[in-house]
């Protein structure tokens, strides 16, 4: 399998022409600014010389407030930078994955990435719903897809990091916390012993309690994953959620990566 990094020429600089903004429940409307960054958009659908083709799970656009720009076209993702003002966005140049993968038809792949890069797209839609129309009437549809709630949701830890690293966990591990909104607690498992302490939510930031947790001895690697976790308590950490991804960072720049379980976890 090619995994290598390649540009893709149909996204480079990629001008998309905002003609309107969205609209809000009040009847008021919001600049395209506000309505496309930070927003999770599934690619549903790519219609293109008259045919229309769903697309496969898991596609999706996403601009970052600071401009950044991540997707995957159903098979191999992209990423880059993209600027975004009242009436319209552009993408500089995208790099996107190499793979080939059998399960996702490269033909979607093909027309998603050559309908994007047939710009300026025109942009009509309001509230979860988006399309992107070509000069030619080719469009793309897109959905809005909202973040896993912070609260309520059983969050399975999946790597720890500092400094600018990241470590996955042992592939026996699985420690998962869930923030409780009506007691205002953490609980889970940290991979080897449970854990509950209370967790205060308030500016992006979590106050997290002394830890209580079961005394049980674990595999040493189980135990190491368990106490870069027990560091995150006792003191404030700060939070980011992307989507279905929960980033915790403590105060002396050590970090928690979760991800929210699908159906089948």
């Amino acid at each position: 399998m090619n995994t290598h990094r390649l540009t893709l020429a149909a996204l480079t600089v990629l001008p998309l022409v905002v003609s309107c903004g969205a609209e809000k429940a009040d009847g008021s409307s919001v600049g395209a600014a506000a309505s496309v960054k930070g927003v999770h958009w599934s690619v549903d659908s790519v219609t293109a010389d008259g045919r229309t083709s769903e697309a496969p799970s898991g596609a999706y656009l996403r601009i970052d407030e600071d401009g950044g720009t991540s997707g995957d076209l159903g098979c191999n993702s992209f990423g880059g930078k993209a600027s975004v003002t009242a009436d319209h966005v552009s993408f500089g140049s995208l790099e996107s994955t190499g793979m080939a993968c059998e399960k996702t038809p490269m033909a979607f792949e093909r027309k998603l990435s050559a309908t994007l890069g047939a710009g300026p797209l025109a942009l009509d839609g309001s509230g979860d719903r988006l399309t992107l129309t070509t000069g030619d009437g080719d469009r793309v549809r897109l959905t809005k897809e909202p973040d896993a709630p912070l609260r309520g949701t059983a969050w399975k830890v999946t790597a720890l990091g500092g400094d600018g690293t990241s470590t996955a966990l042992p592939a026996e591990a699985d420690p998962r916390l869930t923030f409780d909104p009506r007691t205002d607690k953490v609980s889970g498992s940290l991979g080897c012993n449970k854990v509950t302490a209370k967790a205060t939510v308030r500016d992006g930031h979590i106050t997290l309690g002394r830890p209580s947790t079961t005394r049980m001895m674990c595999d040493t690697s189980l135990m190491k994953a368990e106490k870069a976790l027990l560091r995150l308590f006792d003191g404030t950490v700060g939070y980011r959620l992307d989507h279905r991804s929960l980033t915790l960072t403590s105060e002396n720049g050590e970090t928690v990566h979760a991800v929210a379980p699908s159906g089948t976890d």
